[in-house]
């Protein structure tokens, strides 16, 4: 099986680690006429573009008061994210057309990846076409790191531990606490994603409690304390629908991993093997869980009866993974 090809994993920018320990690194940046910036507002980013939205790579020259987070470097160059305050309403900076969540974002990046490989056509695209594609994925890139470190500062401005005020420190990739004389870091919650296949070569899709009627998806759930990710696979798909999944080698297989900044979690994709066929859903999370073959899931999915998840999502791609193809309709 090939590595999956998920959206919110391009990118084109070094993290540069090495520079957050310099004290000046976000002044630094500001003065380098080299710099560009991504704005936020809300969660939401800044775009250029409408056919495609983009997130825009500004001058960070003349925009308003906010808190500044270092993203890392491209091509020397450094790569900023300015977060404006949540209370009042933000006029958007010029050169930027709209706010638009991370979400709508990703799908304009999908149509860039199949562009910078060639596009629709099946030609070989041009060195603007090739210069434009890399531009957009770049800005991708800085945009799912600039939204993960964002949402962690709006939730972590105290001390877990003595409940005072922090302060943000190592260009935004710390807080630290005066009273505690400690820094916290920004936190990823792991979760499982799995497509469950028995051995006809049926996929399982789960119907979640919270959703519309018909839409359906791969399982999936948190790791717990202490719980490798094999075992979480086993106890999410068994809690969630009552099917067994094997214990032996090669019955739970890592696919790849997607960075969910909604707000904090890294999506762990696996391919595992069912021993049991029989479901029985938790009726809390899950509702309603089917086996399909390719065909009557194409089938559903033509007649609208089922709504898969988005082309931006690890899900998906698991999904047309298995199915061998891409498969029509989306959330």
């Amino acid at each position: 099986m090939h590595p999956l090809d998920l959206p919110f994993t391009r990118t084109r920018h070094d993290r540069a680690a090495r520079r957050r320990a310099e004290t000046d690194v976000v002044e630094a940046s500001l003065a380098d006429p080299a710099a560009r910036t991504l704005v936020l507002h809300r969660g939401l980013l800044a775009v250029a573009g409408t056919h495609v939205p983009t997130a825009a790579l500004l001058a960070p020259v003349g925009l308003p008061a906010g808190q500044w987070l270092f993203l890392g470097e491209h091509d020397g160059a450094p790569c900023l994210a300015l977060v404006l305050p949540d209370g009042a309403e933000q006029e958007l900076p010029p050169g930027a057309d709209a706010w638009l969540g991370l979400r709508e974002v990703a799908r304009g990046a999908g149509a860039v990846s199949g562009a910078g490989s060639g596009g629709q056509s099946g030609g070989q695209p041009g060195p603007d076409a090739v210069a434009d594609a890399d531009a957009e994925v770049l800005a991708h890139g800085l945009a799912v790191e600039a939204v993960a470190l964002a949402g962690w500062h709006r939730t972590h401005a105290r001390c877990g531990r003595c409940g005072g005020p922090t302060t943000a420190v190592q260009g935004g990739w710390a807080r630290y606490c005066p009273v505690d004389e400690r820094e916290t870091y920004p936190r990823t919650d792991p979760a499982v994603i799995m497509a469950v296949v028995d051995d006809a070569d049926r996929l399982l899709l789960g119907h979640a409690a919270a959703w519309p009627a018909g839409r359906f998806s791969t399982l999936a759930g948190f790791v717990e304390a202490g719980e490798s990710l094999e075992d979480a696979v086993r106890r999410e798909v068994a809690e969630e629908s009552g099917v067994q999944v094997g214990s032996g080698p090669g019955d739970v297989l890592y696919r790849g991993s997607q960075p969910w900044p909604f707000p904090a979690s890294l999506m762990l994709g696996f391919r595992a093997r069912a021993t049991t066929t029989a479901v029985r859903t938790d009726d809390e999370e899950v509702t309603e869980a089917r086996w399909f073959t390719r065909e009557a899931l194409l089938a559903a999915v033509t007649a609208g009866d089922v709504g898969l998840p988005g082309r931006q999502s690890i899900a998906r791609a698991l999904i047309e993974e298995w199915y061998g193809g891409e498969l029509p309709g989306a959330w």
